[in-house]
């Protein structure tokens, strides 16, 4: 009997990966596939899948095959491969950059920061993602107009998995999806860290460039659960100019910069540096003060990404669902385009400079 080998790959299509929700095949998980007389052979990189996972992909392989070929003799090879000594294994292997925004107080503007980064990300071609990760405050959902929608979950191997939502072409979660828009979040630590675990572990994400991950102010549970949970690729710190402001994401940056967490800063973005009226559009207010975003830069070794001044469209960007960068003629466009670039370019000197950041093992 003669095999094709396209409709064979087509049938693996159908079979989905535990670890990501996606297809076997967009997770390039299958290897030197061979069909000769009655027999299909192939091998799969199942690296990470615990024994139940690897019998699931196994058996529903075979049932895909013999959808199309039912008297073919499938063999499937299980590539469990041997990780080198203190290795991890992946989270969220699909996705190859996980950014935090973090600030060290609140007020400062940093998810109007994340939604507009990662649309101005996904401007420059790449496949983005958010987190909202501010489980006490969510307001991402109204940001991106997703206010009163609700998540979904998705089966997957008798695994109830979520699926995020669809913002401006981006999958987004957040505990909004979950909870009314008016509902207060009273949860302890440990639930905290559940919640983020599910966001990252139980959820279906596509294949991402970059992943971002809007974080509660301060130094928390959240932020803590996040470092142990996933390797960060960085974190990009919002301040205002305000020495207030400063002080605070000082703290938030010596906390990613503590030995035994570890994670790079990639820049740091000041919101409200300054205002200029529409009719004095040369004349610049320093209403919170100057400099701080500069100085913040230096201390934490990184450089200043942007400054994105005090403007009634952002406000109103954010309450009305559309951000402003979807506005293509303000000014705040352009700012959150350059934000990006500089944020591309920081991410690849990362990469380039820098191993992979570990998960953190924090014991106290």
């Amino acid at each position: 009997m003669t095999f094709d080998n396209s409709k064979i790959v087509k049938a693996l299509a159908r079979v989905i990966d535990p670890r990501t929700g996606q297809s076997i095949i967009m997770a390039n998980m299958l290897k030197d596939l061979k069909s000769e007389g009655n027999n299909i052979s192939f091998s799969l990189e199942v690296g990470g899948l615990d024994a139940q996972g690897k019998s699931n992909v196994h058996l529903s392989c075979i049932q895909e095959i013999h959808k199309d070929y039912p008297s073919a003799e499938v063999n499937v090879h299980m590539l469990s491969g041997n990780p080198p000594p203190g290795a991890q294994p992946d989270i969220l292997p699909q996705v190859k950059n996980i950014v935090a925004v973090a600030s060290g107080k609140g007020g400062v503007g940093k998810s109007t920061v994340s939604v507009n980064l990662a649309l101005a990300l996904k401007a420059q071609g790449k496949k983005v993602g958010i987190i909202d990760a501010d489980l006490y405050g969510p307001s991402i959902p109204g940001m991106l107009g997703l206010k009163n929608e609700r998540a979904k979950v998705q089966k997957v191997y008798e695994k109830l998995r979520i699926v995020p939502l669809d913002g401006y072409g981006m999958p987004v979660l957040s505990i909004g999806f979950v909870i009314d828009p008016e509902q207060a979040v009273v949860l302890r630590g440990p639930r905290l860290g559940a919640i983020i675990k599910q966001f990252i572990s139980d959820a279906i994400w596509p294949e991402l460039d970059y992943l971002i991950i809007d974080l509660p102010p301060g130094t928390g549970d959240i932020q803590l659960t996040l470092v142990q949970t996933v390797p960060l690729t960085g974190v990009v710190l919002v301040t205002t100019p305000q020495t207030v402001a400063v002080d605070d994401a000082v703290k938030a940056m010596n906390m990613f910069l503590l030995p035994n967490v570890n994670v790079p800063i990639l820049g740091v973005v000041e919101n409200m540096s300054w205002f200029t009226p529409k009719e004095l559009p040369n004349n610049k207010y320093f209403i919170f003060g100057d400099g701080g975003g500069e100085f913040l830069a230096k201390k934490s070794q990184s450089m200043l990404l942007g400054q994105v001044p005090l403007v009634k469209g952002i406000r109103e960007g954010g309450d009305s669902g559309t951000p402003v960068f979807m506005d293509t003629d303000s000014m705040t466009h352009k700012i959150f385009q350059d934000i990006a670039v500089k944020t591309i370019k920081q991410v690849g000197i990362r990469n380039e400079m820098l191993p992979k950041t570990r998960k953190v093992d924090i014991t106290t």
